[in-house]
């Protein structure tokens, strides 16, 4: 029999795997999971979605044929399987599935009121396109909310994401070093490649590379909703070699954020890292900013000018043309908006090869055009829900590890907030899909540290009386 961690309850040690569930009057039962779970396809997802090109594909499929987006496909048609067998539903309350369901249903309505306008084909296609990968979008979220079965599944995960992230970022960084787009030699059998590679783009004294993702600010988005993770791994990994890794990992992820000259990823770095501290004591706050200068000067000699290109950007804001570039479409976004404001155009239907190459760089905005004030409010409510449960839940706990994951969680979606409003994220699908996975997590450990032992551990209908 293999041991596990115990979690304390009631004054008596448990395994995790055991915690007993109640399963009927006086009766108590405790289950042993086996290897393929919830917890262990979610991995499959990690590493399909962070060890490969964004842009490899199954073919004959669009960006949605993704291998990782299938497995998130996957994702969703378990969870809806086990709502309907009453010897998997889970019983108990969890508020995020009320969440993703008002998501839902706005996406719907937004969806009926695109087709109501009459759409041309591309549009409509779009739009289909959007419901399927929503769909990819949604399962993740309820899978790890629901799905994930005990304290030490939601760590492994975690790890998992953290190695992957920094494998990520040190291709990136191989990249930026070497001035090798190593993405061209990646070959797997049965893909092909959709779109081509994203290659290298000149910006200031430098280039900007974007490792395995899709695009240099999904690459940046993503490496730093990773360190505060990395760092989480790095203070309460349970083997000294675990946290050495992680340490190393949170170096490479911030590291890699600066490589991709992304004001997106240095604002969310900084962010993140603000959120934190608020649970951090002095002392780790001056290994974090100690830490922090050592990665500085290691980047003016691996890159010099890089920081004086990213001081530019922040400083010569008005001259950039992409910043002018979104505030032009501010005019069209408000003549759009007083269209259909309520439900919007429909989802994914700005299609920019009908809109004269037309992108929003903003998903609040790109929602407030496609979905109406409905679509913001609920995506905006979906946030604010994962930062509550994850604040509930740190509230509940008083073990320092629990806390400071909780806090984590809520630094990750101060992070997608703050991406939202200088990308079309929900584009880019290594960030949506992690953002997904992260949002689970924070229904997790709500569920983890409820005080109802059958919420906890996730009693099925079919055991209740």
């Amino acid at each position: 029999m293999t041991t596990a961690t115990p979690t304390r309850i009631a004054d008596v040690d448990y395994p995790v795997d055991f915690e007993p569930s109640l399963v009927g009057r006086s009766l108590y039962a405790s289950r042993r999971l086996g290897k393929i779970d919830s917890a262990a396809v979610l991995t499959i997802m990690l590493c399909l979605l962070y060890l490969m090109p964004g842009r490899l594909i199954v073919p004959n499929l669009t960006y949605a044929g993704r291998p990782a987006l299938l497995v998130a496909l996957v994702l969703f048609c378990m969870w809806v399987l086990a709502r309907l067998n009453p010897w998997l539903t889970m019983v108990g309350p969890q508020p995020l599935r009320w969440a993703v369901l008002a998501y839902f249903l706005a996406l719907l309505g937004s969806y009926l009121a695109g087709l109501l306008r009459g759409l041309p084909s591309l549009e409509a296609n779009a739009q289909n396109f959007g419901i399927l990968q929503v769909l990819e979008f949604i399962g993740v979220i309820l899978v790890t909310a629901d799905g994930v079965p005990n304290w030490d599944r939601l760590k492994g995960v975690l790890r998992v994401l953290v190695w992957c992230a920094a494998f990520c970022a040190l291709v990136g960084i191989y990249e930026s070093v070497a001035k090798v787009d190593i993405a061209h030699y990646y070959d797997f059998p049965g893909l092909e490649l959709k779109g081509g590679f994203v290659g290298f783009e000149n910006r200031g004294v430098g280039f900007r590379v974007a490792g395995t993702a899709t695009h240099y600010i999904e690459f940046s988005a993503c490496m730093a909703m990773a360190v505060p993770f990395a760092i989480h791994m790095a203070r309460f990994a349970a083997k000294r070699w675990q946290r050495r890794a992680a340490i190393f990992c949170a170096l490479v992820c911030a590291a890699a954020v600066p490589i991709s000259i992304s004001r997106t990823g240095v604002l969310a770095l900084v962010a993140g890292l603000l959120v934190m501290t608020a649970i951090w004591n002095w002392r780790l706050r001056y290994n974090i900013l100690g830490g922090g200068v050592i990665l500085i000067a290691a980047l003016m000699v691996l890159r010099p000018g890089l920081l004086g290109t990213i001081s530019g950007m922040f400083t010569g804001a008005e001259e950039d043309p992409s910043i002018s570039g979104r505030t032009q479409d501010y005019a069209l976004v408000s003549h759009w908006f007083s269209e259909r404001p309520w439900f919007g155009r429909g989802p994914w239907t700005l299609v920019p090869e009908l809109y004269q190459g037309l992108v929003l760089d903003n998903q609040w905005l790109y929602t407030l055009v496609t979905g109406g004030l409905v679509g913001v409010a609920v995506l905006l409510g979906l946030h604010l829900t994962c930062i509550t449960l994850a604040g509930i839940a740190m509230r509940r706990s008083k073990d320092a590890e629990i806390r400071h994951l909780c806090t984590a969680l809520i630094a990750a979606q101060v992070i997608c907030i703050l991406v939202e409003g200088t990308v079309d994220s929900f584009y880019y699908t290594t960030f949506s899909i992690t953002m997904a996975l992260l949002m689970g997590m924070c229904g997790a450990v709500w569920r983890f540290t409820h005080p109802a032992r059958r919420i906890r551990t996730a009693t099925v209908r079919r055991f209740v009386k």
